[in-house]
């Protein structure tokens, strides 16, 4: 199956490659790494082609964002989550950690309260 990484913004295709197994495939929300550069997936979005008067699943296109995983990302509840999830004001998204301190670190934050 043909794998597209491409950029968000412009729609222009980043990388190109094979995967044997959909299982492989990142879900939006999640972090991979493909040589030695990090990614993170926004969307994905599937194409398909007309054979045989059936629909059959011929490529897959991710938008993501080239962006190395934070030291403090951590995987919750079936995605990632930047900062401390257990924080009220944390925005349980793996691109924004919170507004009251965006940048972080989370350790250093007056603010807590436990949801």
């Amino acid at each position: 199956m043909r794998i597209q990484l491409r950029d968000p913004a412009s729609r222009q295709t980043l990388e190109e490659l094979e995967v044997d197994n959909l299982s492989e495939l990142p879900q939006p929300g999640r972090w991979f790494e493909l040589g030695g550069r990090s990614f993170l997936v926004l969307q994905r979005s599937h194409r398909y082609h007309l054979r045989n008067g059936r629909y059959q699943l011929a490529a897959v296109a991710l938008d993501v964002k080239l962006e190395q995983r934070p030291a403090d990302a951590r995987a919750w509840q079936g995605g990632w989550v930047i900062g401390d999830p257990s924080c009220r004001f944390n925005a349980l998204s793996p691109l924004l950690r919170c507004a009251v301190l965006p940048e972080g670190p989370c350790a250093s934050c007056g603010a807590y309260q436990p949801r």
